[in-house]
């Protein structure tokens, strides 16, 4: 291994080890608490080592949202993965998406609430993004119904979850109706 690869790798050894532990204080103590002084603290690098992978904590937002974003996806395919028809899958999809967001709150934060400075909806939206909304799309594309855009459908779809998801941490909604919700969204928003 040359010097250059050596020195190729180690970089992306501390990017990596910036994210997690990025992702770990936000985890446990809110998105507030990541600082790039907290931060290198904890890693043992000088705040120059942090800026010389990331000029900011939105960029910091940014990673960790792109690397969730990938988690999400594979969960989503997990979770639809073993359902045996259309019903059961958008079912088992909600379940996943609303799971992935409870198990993983600062995460879907950064994907969802705060500014990672990531291009959504676009052409230039970065490929985990798109792939987060793809493993959504597969499932719900067969459950729009005719004459229905399968993009929008899922937009619908999904902005809904979000609801459910965002509403019932903020205390607005009770989490024990959560199953019927889904149970209701399923049933009256998908064509089965």
């Amino acid at each position: 291994m040359s010097v250059k690869e050596r020195k190729e790798r180690e970089r992306a050894e501390r990017e990596r080890l910036i994210v997690a532990t990025a992702r770990e204080l936000a985890e446990d103590q809110g998105w507030d608490a990541v600082t790039t002084r907290r931060l290198a603290e904890r890693i043992e690098y000088s705040q120059p080592v942090l800026y010389s992978h990331f000029r900011s904590k939105r960029e910091i937002i940014g990673a960790v949202a792109l690397d969730g974003a990938t988690e999400m996806a594979v969960a989503l395919r997990a979770a639809t993965s073993s359902a045996d028809d259309p019903r059961a899958r958008v079912t088992a999809l909600a379940r996943g998406y609303l799971d992935f967001a409870e198990r993983n709150r600062a995460v879907y934060d950064a994907l969802f609430q705060l500014d990672g400075g990531l291009a959504y909806a676009r052409e230039d939206t970065p490929k985990p993004l798109k792939d987060a909304f793809a493993a959504l799309l597969e499932c719900l594309g067969e459950v729009a119904g005719d004459g229905v855009d399968p993009g929008l459908f899922t937009e619908l779809f999904w902005a809904s979850l979000h609801g459910i998801a965002t509403l019932t941490w903020a205390g607005r909604l009770p989490p024990e109706d959560t199953e019927q919700r889904v149970e209701l969204l399923v049933d009256r928003l998908a064509v089965l």
